[in-house]
């Protein structure tokens, strides 16, 4: 286990129509947890060019995930042919692509600790070389664009623009267990107006649908991460039904929200409010007054950087959580909104509530992070000329109710208004 204050420095840094298609899946593993390494909003910054068009697209793939601590879940992807390996954080917050380079600057540090990118390994290479920049909240980096193959899951020769990282000065990503991201935003989100690679997949026919879902496991004893699911879902990882709630800016993943309650006490959001879906923020995060309302009525006390901590023992005892999304209430109990990260050091716990005020005009925002999705479900459809985008939710399956040794031979498809 990482000391407390590198733990710390990381805090700051997811009606149906089936068909017989393969679901391409993506295995994940879990991160260091906390607030996410990437600003959680802005975190790309705006375009320098205008958004490019969607074009909508029916195949999906299933991709493994890995996990660490049960918070930040990441997995693998290639580039380049033959394919050149690397671990990425698959994150619905931003729409760009960029991993280390081995062209990186000799003092950039978080080079020589991750895999890096080697454009004369690879015989598909094609040189960009436009110049992008990234600015986070704890850090940042630059580099050039390229050219090359991506590798997903079961989907291979996708042709994708990506960044390639050759100055990378913070510290936070040295001791991050991952290589670099790769964005699952909308196309408005991707740095220089580039085409993110869920798009790329689609328009080049490597998929048929603009679709995803991402199952988050949260169970502490199984090493196991979840999947991330391209193309589609899979109900085995879910109780139905799900509940679809429109997307009001095609930008993150950005819905409205009806109200929070804090047991049967406190009500938050009173009025309604914008939240976004983000699976590269690890926590919740909401406007500092009403985090501090939130934290105080389950009885934590305030730490560093708007995070609250409460003694682990009192879990049991906390009241239920619940955010009102679609007309359906989602509740979240105290086992699975508070962290246990320094059971070595003392009987402290992390709660799952960070105060974060997002300025406007996108603020003010909650972000619904991997605490919120870690326990539901999260499906993340682009839409079509039919069906505008969306998200649904349902409530995750616990592993121990699946049919051992079984997966669901259908894929899911979210066209068509659920019934």
């Amino acid at each position: 286990m990482l000391p407390p204050w590198v733990l710390l420095c990381l805090l700051l840094v997811g009606t149906v129509e089936p068909a017989g298609a393969t679901l391409i899946r993506v295995p994940l593993r879990r991160v260091h947890p906390g607030h996410r390494i990437l600003s959680p909003l802005n975190g790309w910054g705006p375009p320098t060019d205008p958004p490019r068009t969607r074009i909508a697209g029916d195949t999906p793939t299933f991709v493994p995930l890995s996990k660490f601590m049960n918070t930040q879940y990441f997995g693998d992807i290639g580039l380049g042919t033959p394919p050149q390996n690397f671990t990425v954080v698959f994150d619905t917050g931003s729409s760009n692509l960029w991993v280390p380079s081995m062209r990186c600057h000799f003092l950039s540090l978080p080079c020589w600790f991750h895999h890096r990118f080697n454009p004369k390994a690879s015989s598909s290479f094609r040189p960009n070389g436009t110049k992008f920049a990234i600015q986070y909240g704890t850090g940042r980096l630059n580099g050039i664009l390229s050219q090359d193959k991506l590798t997903i899951g079961g989907i291979h020769g996708a042709s994708v623009i990506f960044g390639e990282a050759l100055w990378e000065p913070s510290l936070v990503f040295v001791f991050a267990h991952f290589d670099g991201i790769l964005g699952l935003g909308f196309p408005s989100l991707a740095v220089g107006g580039v085409q993110p690679p869920l798009d790329a997949m689609v328009v080049q026919g490597l998929l048929e649908k603009p679709i995803f879902s991402f199952y988050l496991n949260r169970d502490s004893e199984d090493s196991d991460g979840g999947e991330l699911v391209l193309g589609g879902s899979d109900p085995a990882h879910y109780i139905p039904p799900l509940t679809f709630i429109p997307v009001t800016i095609p930008a993150y993943w950005q819905v409205h929200m009806e109200s929070v309650k804090v047991g049967t006490g406190l009500s938050l959001c009173a009025q309604g409010c914008d939240a976004i879906l983000d699976t590269g923020t690890s926590l919740i995060t909401g406007p500092s007054e009403e985090i501090r309302a939130l934290n105080k009525a389950i009885g934590g006390f305030p730490f560093l950087y708007g995070q609250y901590f409460i003694q682990c023992s009192r879990i049991p005892e906390l009241p239920p959580v619940s955010f009102n999304l679609g007309g359906v209430w989602f509740n979240l109990t105290g086992q699975e909104y508070v962290i246990k990260i320094l059971k070595n050091y003392a009987d402290l716990c992390l709660l799952g509530f960070q105060a974060l005020d997002i300025p406007k005009p996108e603020g003010p925002l909650w972000i619904l992070g991997d605490v919120f999705l870690g326990s539901y479900v999260a499906v993340f459809d682009r839409g079509d000329k039919n069906t505008g985008p969306r998200v649904g939710l349902a409530r995750a399956q616990p592993r121990t109710a699946r049919p051992a040794g079984k997966r669901a031979a259908q894929a899911q498809f979210l066209r068509g208004r659920p019934g």
